[in-house]
């Protein structure tokens, strides 16, 4: 049997820091979404095709500038994060520091950790303590795909054509509802966002805020990655959900994620449900390692608040 430590300590497809930028780095690296709600009856005003595009044009530049807000270590939180997979499920406790994301696992299929699965949790954390270049070598895995989000992002409001499609109310507000396909004007830049331009689905807009609240889409064909090493195959999906989770904090608070890719003469198959929750703010001078030690002793500065 897989060593059940060993399976959830790996790094996710991208790193949890990458994950709160919503639409980049899923759009790239498996791309669909099917998001479950219907838009309301309610009548409300159309808009033409270009008042459509302007507005998720500016809700997408609000979400780039909150990314590279992000990429900046800007307003770094603690959170829980659950994540579901067919054959596993763990929760995690995640920090944002200036040296990068540090994570502690706190149970598997939602039982505590046994005393042999807390001892072998507590030598990694040790060990990126002695190492600090683990850690290094973890931030600027993050950075990279950082790099790669914020690409991607810069290119959503070109990549596609945006349409009205109705409103649909929220528990906060109601925001209105998009559809997306692909611009046939627009040429990608490279493989990575080469991808957008087989993509297609809905997006959903809070109009008061200028944020994305939900993002659906698909893989409308199998796509070439990697100089043709790689293969994203029709038919992957994935459902975004974000919010404000305090203090005009926008994070995703729901992921879920299925699609299969070809690498070589292998099949890679994701699919999991990841929830994000308990968010509160810490330190933006926080360091990794006092991360670590208060993830261990679970005391936290009471100035921090909560969310």
């Amino acid at each position: 049997m897989p060593d059940k430590i060993a399976i959830v300590t790996n790094r996710f497809l991208v790193s949890p820091r990458a994950s709160q930028f919503l639409l980049p780095l899923f759009l790239l690296t498996g791309p669909v979404l099917a998001v479950s709600g219907s838009p309301s009856q309610a009548p409300a005003p159309a808009l033409s095709p270009a008042e459509a595009q302007t507005l998720v044009q500016r809700a997408l530049a609000t979400e780039s500038r909150a990314a590279q807000d992000l990429s900046h270590v800007g307003h770094p939180m603690r959170y829980k994060l659950h994540k579901t997979s067919p054959n596993l499920t763990s929760t995690k406790e995640i920090v944002e520091t200036k040296d990068g994301d540090v994570a502690r696992l706190i149970s598997i299929n939602d039982q505590p950790l046994s005393q042999a699965e807390e001892q072998k949790e507590q030598a990694r954390l040790q060990s990126l303590v002695d190492n600090p270049s683990l850690q290094e070598h973890r931030r600027q895995s993050e950075s990279s795909d950082t790099a790669r989000a914020l690409k991607v992002l810069r290119v959503l409001p070109t990549a596609f054509l945006y349409e009205y499609a109705g409103t649909l109310p929220t528990p906060t507000a109601t925001v209105l509802k998009f559809t997306f396909k692909p611009n046939p004007q627009f040429e990608a830049p490279d493989t990575e966002t080469g991808v957008l331009t087989a993509m297609a689905g809905e997006i959903w807009v809070d109009p008061v805020q200028e944020r994305v609240v939900r993002l659906a889409g698909s893989l409308q064909q199998d796509k070439m990655l990697y100089w043709g090493l790689g293969e994203l195959n029709k038919g992957g999906w994935i459902e975004i959900g974000q919010a404000d989770v305090g203090g005009h904090q926008w994070r995703i608070v729901h992921l879920k994620l299925k699609m299969n890719i070809r690498e070589l003469f292998k099949m890679k198959n994701s699919d999991s449900v990841q929830e994000f929750a308990e968010f509160v703010p810490v330190s933006a001078n926080l360091s990794y390692k006092d991360a670590i030690q208060a993830l261990r002793s679970n005391s936290w500065p009471a100035s921090q608040g909560t969310h």
